[in-house]
């Protein structure tokens, strides 16, 4: 670990003790109250929410509500994901900062180096030194990005949470520090900072504020390598990681999410009912469209006959 990283985690911890402790002032239609940040109603602790999606669940879950448009077709997701994340790790390479992909991400790397095709969003980590050189000199800054072969267009935010010196659970309604988010429809990559939390007590042990713990020599050196086709790093203890987080069997299990693993393309593959259900699935969009561009027809054609009876009666 970096004497800078250290430094910074120790900060980070000093600001924890303050933030932890930290009265919230709740203002209304009375005089303002302070309170503790335990005896709050869920509805204020959803209003100290940093982050929202337009739902819950997988799908409506893995959105950013200011972009959210409508649930994307598995052809757009895969397509938004791909590119979300090229951008993502060439952007923190071209600014020399740290970051490693991490959780189902990670276990899709292990398989074969790309994501898992059923995975709503991806995951990365980053130290908190560089999670505080974000928010400091990156927060809700975007940037533009053009694939290799130039078909490819998209614009990404990076937004960096107002909680991220806060370095334990709290409430559990920003554990997610930062996001780097698709803003053509709202998918985004959950980007999280690990922080020595006790340097004093439990000194090499880096933990995030959603209960994953790892000591230095699980994540250091870090190793380098590819994802979807472009240079990044991975955790030095990837196997002992991954079978922690996912126990064994997620190394060595061949189907799951409606997916067989084909040893001889080493990529997942929807089964054949799967393909049958999103098959019928896209028909069903797709009569929905069609009735809907319908009916907006005939509202427009009523309003232009409207129009024209208004004018024959002047």
């Amino acid at each position: 670990m970096r004497l800078s990283a250290y430094a910074v985690a120790v900060a980070g911890a000093a600001l924890l003790r303050q933030s932890v402790a930290a009265p919230v002032e709740i203002k209304g239609d009375v005089a303002p109250q302070v309170v503790r940040r335990e005896d709050l109603s869920q509805e204020d602790k959803e209003r100290l929410k940093y982050f929202h999606e337009p739902g819950a669940g997988n799908q409506m879950g893995h959105y950013d509500r200011r972009y959210f448009k409508g649930i994307v077709s598995d052809e757009e997701r895969t397509e938004t994901q791909l590119h979300m994340i090229r951008a993502y790790l060439e952007w923190f390479r071209k600014k020399g900062l740290d970051t490693w992909i991490a959780h189902g991400t990670l276990l899709g790397w292990w398989w074969n180096g790309k994501r898992l095709p059923w995975d709503w969003d991806l995951d990365t980590q980053v130290s908190d030194a560089t999670l505080n050189y974000l928010g400091k000199h990156y927060n809700m800054t975007t940037h533009k990005y053009r694939s290799e072969d130039g078909k490819t267009e998209r614009t990404y935010l990076m937004d960096v949470g107002n909680m991220i010196h806060e370095r334990v659970r709290g409430d559990g309604m920003n554990v997610i520090d930062a996001r780097w988010i698709d803003v053509s429809n709202g998918l985004f990559i959950d980007i999280t900072g690990l922080s020595e939390t006790h340097p004093d007590t439990a000194p090499g042990w880096w933990s995030c504020k959603n209960y994953h713990k790892y000591q230095t020599s699980d994540l250091y050196p870090m190793r380098e390598t590819m994802f979807e086709g472009v240079a990044a790093k991975v955790p030095y203890a990837y196997d002992k990681i991954l079978k922690d987080e996912y126990k064994e069997k997620a190394l060595v299990i061949t189907e799951f999410e409606e997916h067989q693993w084909d040893s001889q393309q080493l990529l997942w593959i929807k089964t054949p009912e799967q393909t049958e259900k999103d098959r019928q699935e896209a028909a069903d969009r797709a009569e929905e469209r069609k009735k809907q561009e319908e009916e907006e027809a005939q509202r427009k054609q009523e309003e232009a006959n409207t129009q024209q009876e208004e004018k024959k009666d002047e």
